[in-house]
């Protein structure tokens, strides 16, 4: 019986392992190699003094996708974790008032009707709309690799090219529906972490409001991390091993193949790895930059330099000994001048004047996150990237600032309440993901930068080299990353069963 076939993934982010799953179940024996001490990449965990933190994403939409990726390794949601559709899904501070945003759709439509005449209706045909985007965008459109334009040649989405809106901006689309700056935020929001202004992010993406709305905020019990943690565990199940603590310094490359990676511990030791496939799951820049000769690599620096990279963000995660009154566990602050905000983060590409900002509370839900008594906050101030005069002094201004219009809004001081603080940011992001620019979410999705024009996930001169996460197909997002890493894994086994074979 010849030898299993060797894949290195250079990553644990949800798409490296979502390929190690994939790869491991077809029969191929899987390494991953990941910088830190735990799984995760940019979901990793962060402990401290009885609180515990998710120190990336932090909205859980888009349920479909994650019970199908557990289904096909006939598992389901409800082995590894908990969840809880929260209600209201999340809390809109505007600047005088806020509105909770309910997860009953009635609901919904009733405060919509309260905010501006006619708009419930309008909400229904513009949810109609979104729902065809959703069904055709998660079941035609992100599953595919973006080699060819051939791949879509389907007559769905041919038929249905002008309904899936692609050549209208979100920021038109809303806005052909809605009047009221409320609602118009309301339904812009989602996209700002897509990395473009809405009027320039295509409609289509209005499938995001029907995630939302229709599908649901929801909350896995213990955080984000419990779905690293399962997905760590099912790969483990499958025989994948990790190397945690462990930097990937270069792919070795020989007669135009991929031969091994070289890896170093934290004590400096360093390790061979031969390796038959390789995918990258780390940062796509750093990997084609750091990690392989120029001549091999798929794009010069020109390239980057001309592409729309999604935002970064500054990060406080904050602990309270006290509890919080009238609270909510997803807030986001929409007191300042929306269109401003994006503006200098997008276009200026300056450091914010008078940010939105979001703050999550997952101890309003889960109590085991934080110690008795005591709140567990996440603020997240969205910034430009490329951003690289990110000092203490900055940090600290920013938090100041969002801190005053926090217990403004809530009615409650929190200042001296603050018993753990830490900031993370432009710096970290670098240090700990060799993130291009200090990017938090990688690629924008803006129109020329979808599907066939994203960053490819094969490479043209090395033909056992690919590329999985936020930079590739489908794009930035737990969900988006759960398919890229499936639609990389499938492109490995269709190349391995082919006659092109790796050798």
């Amino acid at each position: 019986m010849p030898a299993k076939k060797h894949v290195i993934i250079i990553g644990s982010g949800f798409a490296g392992m979502s390929a190690a799953c994939f790869l491991a179940k077809a029969g191929f024996a899987i390494t991953v190699i990941e910088k830190q001490d735990q799984p995760g990449g940019r979901a990793r965990q962060f402990i401290t003094g009885g609180f515990t933190f998710d120190m990336g994403p932090s909205w859980y939409w888009m349920p479909d996708i994650f019970e199908r990726f557990f289904h096909q390794f006939n598992k389901t949601v409800s082995d590894y974790y908990e969840l809880k559709r929260l209600d209201p899904s999340y809390r809109i501070y505007w600047k005088n008032e806020y509105d909770n945003i309910p997860s009953d759709y009635n609901s919904l439509k009733n405060l919509f009707e309260k905010i501006e005449k006619g708009s419930a209706h309008q909400l229904d045909q513009f949810l109609e709309e979104a729902a065809y985007k959703y069904k055709v965008g998660m079941n035609k459109l992100v599953y595919k690799p973006g080699l060819s334009l051939t791949e879509f040649l389907d007559k769905d989405l041919l038929n249905g090219v002008f309904r899936l809106d692609v050549f209208t901006s979100l920021q038109k689309h809303v806005r052909k529906h809605f009047k009221h700056p409320h609602i118009q935020q309301l339904l812009e929001f989602p996209v700002l972490f897509l990395g473009a202004m809405p009027s320039k992010i295509p409609a289509m993406y209005s499938l995001m409001n029907y995630a939302d709305i229709k599908g649901g905020t929801w909350f896995p019990k213990g955080g984000m991390f419990s779905v690293v943690k399962s997905i760590h565990k099912l790969a483990e199940d499958l025989g994948v091993q990790f190397h945690f603590n462990s930097n990937a310094i270069q792919i070795q490359i020989e007669n135009n193949l991929a031969q091994s990676v070289v890896i170093e511990n934290k004590s400096g030791q360093q390790e061979t790895i031969p390796a038959d496939i390789v995918i990258g799951n780390a940062d796509y820049h750093f990997i084609e930059k750091q990690l392989i000769d120029q001549r091999y690599r798929n794009y010069d620096d020109r390239y980057w330099e001309k592409k729309k990279i999604a935002p970064s963000c500054i990060i406080y995660f904050v602990g309270l000994n006290k509890k919080l009154k009238n609270f909510v566990h997803h807030s986001l602050f929409f007191d300042s001048d929306f269109e401003q905000h994006a503006t200098e983060i997008f276009i200026k590409k300056q450091w914010p004047s008078n940010p939105l900002f979001y703050v999550s509370a997952t101890s309003v839900t889960d109590d085991t996150l934080a110690p008795a008594g005591c709140e567990n906050l996440f603020f997240l101030i969205p910034v430009a990237a490329g951003l690289s005069d990110d000092t203490d002094t900055m940090r600290e201004k920013y938090f100041d600032m969002v801190l005053t219009r926090f217990e403004k809004h809530i009615l409650q001081n929190i200042r001296e309440n603050i018993v753990v603080k830490r900031s993370y940011a432009y710096s970290n992001f670098i240090e700990d993901y060799n993130a291009y620019k200090g990017n938090a979410y990688g690629l924008a999705n803006t129109l020329f930068q979808t599907a066939i024009m994203k960053p490819s996930i094969k490479n043209r001169k090395i033909k056992n080299l690919f590329y999985t996460g936020q930079f590739t197909v489908p794009g930035p997002g737990v969900p988006p990353a759960i398919i890229s890493g499936e639609v990389v894994a499938m492109q490995v086994l269709q190349q391995n069963n082919s006659n092109q074979n790796f050798q």
